[in-house]
């Protein structure tokens, strides 16, 4: 049976993948969807958006926030899906309480 250490480098290396193959499929998933709107008139209001695209690189919460990225990112720890940054830090066996500001 392999070791936690071999164990976390196939999940990190598993991870990368995943995350690789995210990004190769997403501009095809992109213009996919851009096509469909455009093919029955909908826009980002019909979707419950903005016309203009909405608060770009702000966050949604009005929480104070309680830990800081690697790269200057806040976040607030609140419920629900955890930034990308969050997921690395915990994927590479690292405490998010390393974080905390």
């Amino acid at each position: 049976m392999a070791g936690y250490s071999e164990l976390m480098a196939q999940a990190q290396a598993l991870m990368a993948q995943a995350e690789q193959a995210r990004k190769n499929e997403l501009a095809s998933v992109i213009a996919d969807i851009k096509a469909k709107m455009k093919q029955f008139g909908i826009t980002t209001a019909d979707l419950g958006g903005s016309a203009s695209g909405g608060k770009k690189g702000k966050s949604k919460s009005s929480a104070p926030p309680k830990y800081k990225g690697p790269n200057g990112e806040l976040w607030a720890g609140g419920p629900g899906r955890k930034p990308e940054w969050v997921r690395t830090v915990l994927a590479s066996g690292k405490s998010i309480e390393d974080f905390r500001i």
